[in-house]
């Protein structure tokens, strides 16, 4: 029996050492990987240095040495088009602003312009492209609120030979470059512009030049990031009375407009092509059947 005793506290002292054995080399192990952890974290990351803004600039502004520094960067996050120190970037000919920077932020290539050249506005047209400037008043300008890198399609208000008034979309998506004679892109406040430049192709100048000779021109500001195109049509005076309005005037006649150009099939033909329209004058109203304009 007491044999049997000396044996089991053999084993359980045996059990013991292993376990206090597995438990050592399992702890040795997370502490010689954790020290390795630390040790690669606390190696020096390369660094070089780069040219940054030491205070905004805008849009023309020529680059001076006072309002550069140079700061470490990492070597391997360094962005495309920087420089490395000031004098790669002031070697010898002035420079100009053609995109704003802020303070900190690194003056990168296409930002500014080259060695000797001035931040004009044909410095930032795009290739293949060209400017021309649209004349506005307060409301064709949207109050105001159009700026330097906006999108905004123009509208043509004009009257056509049988005497309508319509208007259409000539151009879509255009990038606005300058309002009358500001290209600052950071510029926010909302200011009344007596002229807008465009950034378009040749073609689209053509068509904004004939355009301002036959009638108004209108911009309309697109949403933020909004630059895709859509399918318009010519909008006529007989878009701007209600299809509910028309019918309860002229409860006999067939309405017919743009949106819904089907007639009623229980008319004439000669009635689905025709309208009747109410005049007043002098207290006195006059009806008179005219053609119905079918949408375009």
């Amino acid at each position: 029996m007491r044999g049997n005793i000396g044996v089991m506290v053999g084993l359980a002292v045996l059990c013991g050492g292993l376990a206090v054995f597995v438990s050592r080399s399992w702890l040795d192990m997370q502490a010689n990987q954790r020290l390795s952890e630390m040790d690669q974290t606390s190696r020096p990351v390369a660094e070089r240095t780069i040219v940054v803004a030491d205070q905004p600039l805008r849009f023309g502004n020529p680059v001076r040495e006072n309002l550069l520094r140079e700061v470490s960067w990492p070597a391997d996050a360094i962005p495309a088009g920087a420089f490395e120190r000031i004098t790669d970037l002031l070697d010898g000919e002035p420079r100009s602003v053609l995109s704003p920077i802020e303070r900190n932020e690194p003056v990168l290539a296409a930002k500014v312009t080259g060695p000797g050249q001035r931040g004009t506005l044909s410095a930032v047209i795009d290739d293949g492209m060209r400017a021309v400037t649209v004349r506005v008043n307060d409301v064709a300008g949207v109050a105001g609120f159009i700026l330097p890198d906006d999108r905004v399609d123009v509208l043509l208000t004009r009257r056509t030979e049988s005497g309508d008034n319509v208007a259409e979309v000539i151009l879509q998506g255009v990038r606005v470059l300058a309002v009358d004679q500001t290209a600052d892109q950071r510029r926010e406040d909302p200011t009344l512009a007596k002229a807008v430049t465009l950034e378009v192709g040749t073609r689209a100048a053509q068509k904004v030049a004939l355009a301002s000779t036959v009638g108004t021109l209108s911009l309309v500001l697109r949403r933020a990031g909004d630059s895709d195109g859509e399918v318009t049509r010519t909008v006529t005076l007989n878009d701007l009375v209600s299809p509910s309005v028309f019918a309860a005037l002229n409860p006999k006649t067939p309405v017919v407009n743009a949106d819904n150009p089907e007639p009623d099939a229980a008319s004439a033909p000669g009635d689905r092509m025709r309208a009747r329209i109410g005049v007043i004058r002098a207290l006195e109203r006059a009806e008179y059947t005219v053609p119905a304009r079918l949408g375009d």
